[in-house]
């Protein structure tokens, strides 16, 4: 058997160094389904004044593929699963304010579309931990969150 290099939409690089595993070859399929392949990339995956209940409904099929999509991402790219989580929220009655922020994350994909998970074979573990009791102030029902975040490695 070869060495693995491609995996369920997981591209998979392997060295001595370590493992580097990354999804561009799917998030440019589903920047080619969308049409956006020619988008311009944005810095952040959500604008910091985005609010999510404005607007018409959309189709609520195409926003469901398009979170399904975009939750499969997350597997290797913790970056988006917040806000991909926030959007997916809105799946029962998405409105075009969500479909604007889920198109957000993709202009950010555009820009970062190379960035994974990388595993270094040779660094000692530690096990940090982060948590925001704000969660950055919830703008949907003002009320606070909690939130953590652990990083093993």
């Amino acid at each position: 058997m070869r060495e693995l290099s491609f995996f369920l939409g997981l591209q998979v690089r392997q060295s001595k160094e370590g493992i580097f595993i990354w999804q561009s070859k799917y998030c440019k399929n589903i920047l080619k389904k969308l049409e956006m392949e020619a988008c311009k990339a944005a810095a952040t995956p959500m604008s910091t004044n985005c609010y999510l209940e404005v607007g018409p409904e959309v189709n609520q099929t195409m926003y469901k593929g398009l979170i399904s999509s975009l939750l499969y991402l997350t597997a290797s790219r913790p970056d988006i699963m917040f806000v991909v989580c926030l959007c997916a929220t809105f799946q029962s009655c998405p409105k075009e304010s969500h479909l604007k922020a889920a198109k957000r994350i993709l202009k950010y994909l555009k820009g970062t579309i190379n960035m994974g998970l990388w595993y270094p074979s040779l660094s000692p573990i530690h096990l940090v931990g982060y948590s925001d009791s704000d969660f950055a102030g919830c703008k949907l029902d003002r009320k606070s969150m909690s939130g953590t975040c652990h990083l093993l490695g």
